[in-house]
């Protein structure tokens, strides 16, 4: 059983409430397109859980095979700054093939932020040091690749792809039983 590394805390990207029966944790990359293929997923999970679930993102760019996904991730936290990371996160998956510089300044505008502001965040690369701890996080926890999931802090390695199978193994985290038992 492996284990998250860095527990849950506020420094951390969260929907849903702190006192929900499930914490689930991805680490993702904004150009992957497996965390691509999960962005749904999650959003049905989400909403099938409701106030049950807490969903925490963690960046995890893998630089070497997506080019962009660093300074995607460097444009969410800038957003974040402007309280709106979740806007940016899911405009980010929801368009993965517009995540280049011009791409992200249409998005920032696009979701009313300050462009300006956020032009000079990606510039001064105010947010890298929040990315850098993510990713040394993500490797002391094991993440090796996107998306990693963790469920009340033990990495998920089953199926993602399929709802159905997902909401299984965390319906059996948030009870300690099978669903219908």
């Amino acid at each position: 059983m492996i284990r998250l590394a860095d527990p849950v805390s506020e420094r951390d990207h969260a929907r849903g409430p702190a006192t929900a029966r499930l914490t689930l944790v991805e680490y993702g990359d904004f150009e992957c397109p497996h965390c691509g293929h999960a962005f749904p997923v999650l959003a049905h999970v989400r909403r099938a859980f409701g106030p049950n679930l807490r969903f925490v993102f963690r960046h995890f760019p893998l630089r070497a095979s997506h080019p962009h996904a660093g300074l995607a991730a460097e444009a969410a936290e800038a957003a974040g700054a402007q309280g709106k990371f979740w806007e940016m996160h899911d405009r980010l998956y929801e368009r993965q093939d517009e995540i280049d510089a011009k791409g992200l300044r249409r998005h920032a505008r696009k979701i009313g932020l300050d462009v300006d502001r956020f032009e000079q965040d990606l510039v001064g690369q105010l947010h890298r040091e929040r990315i850098r701890q993510d990713i040394a996080g993500g490797a002391r926890s094991g993440v090796n690749g996107t998306p990693t999931f963790y469920i009340n802090g033990v990495r998920y390695d089953g199926e993602w792809e399929d709802h159905t199978v997902f909401m299984t193994a965390l319906v059996r985290a948030a009870t300690g039983r099978e669903p219908g038992e």
